[in-house]
């Protein structure tokens, strides 16, 4: 059993890696940030001050159970109009972010009128409005399972597209690796975006942690974390709240001037993903490895959208994705981080919308 001092001195460890993990991936924190002074210089006006995040209309908000028994919050918007839509979007979220990730996207889309999109958003488990699980860690897995089941009691019919972010990239290749025939030519799915997302090996990603804070002294304590007392992670997180921002701006955004109200909304996102949905991913997302999954979308409209600055899902991982699906569209995004999407948002979007306009007319090329 650790003794006190070893006990705190993991909940410090984990304090501090929760402000961080708002960027995608648990364990970046970097004590070079805690260093680092935030910039000086006048802020410029932003844009999205106002903008209503958590606020977006939903025609329908649902409950579906995973097999693991986790409920999921899942929102649906119908398309303008009648008739059925010439698709479904559904939209995956990443690691300790929720749905409201894809918050422009879902806005960009919802006006669309040709073609008539049907879009699906729902937070993965222990993670935004849905549940977690009772005990035990997560797996990847088990997320193509739940991606599964949300279409099976959502979107039963008609084609498909998926928009996966990080982890939600990830998920997408789960449920190809459990449902190849989903993506076979004449099957439902249509297109597939991946949006700073990593095929396998982010055991290797330096995750950009300075020599003095070696990543596998990190990684055991996340992995832990759950053995933590709830007063003793409480009070750890609370005191990584005051460089929660900073760390998040480091982190997850790489341009000069990110707006000050979207960073905040990705620290928000963070803070309400409990620290023991955070840990118990850390194993399963280090242990990740589907570039035979991605075989199964060789027939399928791909488009994989990479910041150049991403440091948890490095451009090089989005490039090798490419290489194992030729039939793949890349996008950099110079000056992007992981949080690309909505660091800058019409860039992501408008390809998107191309992608979607063309899956919508006509099945995915053979």
């Amino acid at each position: 059993m650790p003794d006190r001092r070893s006990r705190a001195r993991t909940a410090g460890l984990v304090g501090a890696a929760v402000g961080a993990a708002a960027a995608g991936v648990a364990g970046g924190l970097a004590v070079r940030a805690l260093l680092t002074r935030r910039d000086r210089a006048p802020a410029p006006v932003d844009p999205y001050a106002d903008e209503p995040f958590d606020a977006l209309p939903a025609d329908a908000e649902l409950v579906v159970t995973t097999d693991e028994g986790v409920d999921l919050h899942v929102e649906v918007v119908e398309p303008p109009g009648r008739g059925a839509p010439a698709l479904t979007v559904v939209f995956v979220h990443g690691y300790a972010l929720d749905s409201g990730t894809f918050h422009f996207q879902r806005r960009a889309l919802t006006e669309l009128t040709s073609p008539r999109l049907r879009l699906v958003a729902y937070d993965q488990p222990g993670h935004g409005r849905s549940g977690r699980l009772p005990a035990g860690e997560y797996s990847i897995d088990a997320l193509g399972g739940a991606l599964w089941r949300v279409i099976e009691e959502v979107a039963p019919d008609g084609p498909l597209a998926l928009v996966g972010h990080s982890m939600g990239g990830m998920t997408i290749m789960a449920l190809a690796e459990r449902h190849p025939e989903l993506f076979e030519p004449g099957g439902r799915i249509r297109a597939v975006t991946f949006v700073s997302t990593s095929a396998g090996e982010l055991a290797g990603v330096p995750l950009g942690l300075p020599k003095l804070l070696p990543r596998a002294s990190l990684l055991p304590a996340l992995a832990n974390a759950a053995k933590l007392t709830p007063g003793i992670i409480d009070r750890a997180r609370g005191a990584a709240g005051d460089i929660a921002y900073l760390l998040t701006r480091r982190y997850g955004f790489a341009g000069a001037t990110p707006s000050p109200a979207v960073v905040k909304y990705v620290e928000r996102m963070n803070a309400r993903t409990s620290v023991e949905s955070i840990a118990g991913y850390v194993k399963t997302l280090y242990e990740h490895r589907r570039y035979r999954a991605l075989e199964a979308l060789r027939h399928t409209r791909v488009l994989v959208i990479a910041g150049d600055s991403d440091v948890f899902t490095p451009l090089s991982h989005a490039q090798e994705i490419t290489r194992l699906l030729p039939n793949a569209t890349l996008l950099v995004l110079p000056d992007a981080g992981h949080m690309a999407l909505l660091e800058y948002p019409d860039a992501v979007t408008e390809p998107l919308r191309v992608l979607l306009v063309a899956a919508a007319k006509k099945r995915s090329t053979t």
